[in-house]
């Protein structure tokens, strides 16, 4: 079944910059979260990425992009950043920074640019679904396009979900 679904921010520079993506959409549920994203798309949620907004000690923002059954260790990623500490921005201030809505968080086209993060095992896998910008929207592409587009830095920092 195939839906319509109009170009947001992150769709059009995925398209702009030439990259082969296809989009999914699906019912967004309110706290649903990946694990609901996954069932609905028949696909296993350790391929459907989060982008979390994230901020250091000194409320500066960065993304981290982390399998939808795996948790962020702060410390972790906070050691390998090179930062004292992060922590999950409340969701109004993620928002200001990504310019999305939260649930639909894309780390293509934020309105802010901001350091990228990627879980090392993420890149590993032969294609994953992020969001597309808009809830009830993932895009598949190829990992390496997150190094190649967004910088990401790869890091270890998962904990089992």
């Amino acid at each position: 079944m195939k839906t319509h679904v109009s170009e947001t921010p992150a769709t059009q520079l995925l398209r702009r910059k030439g990259v082969a993506f296809e989009v999914h959409a699906y019912d967004y549920v309110e706290h649903g979260g990946t694990a609901e994203s996954a069932r609905q798309l028949g696909v296993d949620e350790h391929a459907v990425v989060k982008t979390l907004v994230m901020q250091d000690e000194s409320a500066r923002p960065l993304i981290v992009l982390m399998h939808g059954d795996r948790t962020v260790s702060t410390r972790n990623l906070a050691r390998q950043a090179g930062r004292k500490s992060i922590e999950p921005c409340r969701p109004e201030v993620a928002q200001r920074h990504s310019g999305y809505q939260i649930g639909g968080t894309s780390p293509f086209a934020t309105r802010k640019p901001m350091p990228v993060y990627v879980e090392a095992s993420v890149l590993e896998l032969p294609r994953i679904l992020v969001n597309g910008g808009r809830r009830g929207v993932l895009v598949s592409i190829e990992p390496s396009v997150l190094v190649a587009l967004l910088g990401a830095q790869p890091v270890h920092c998962a904990l089992a979900g």
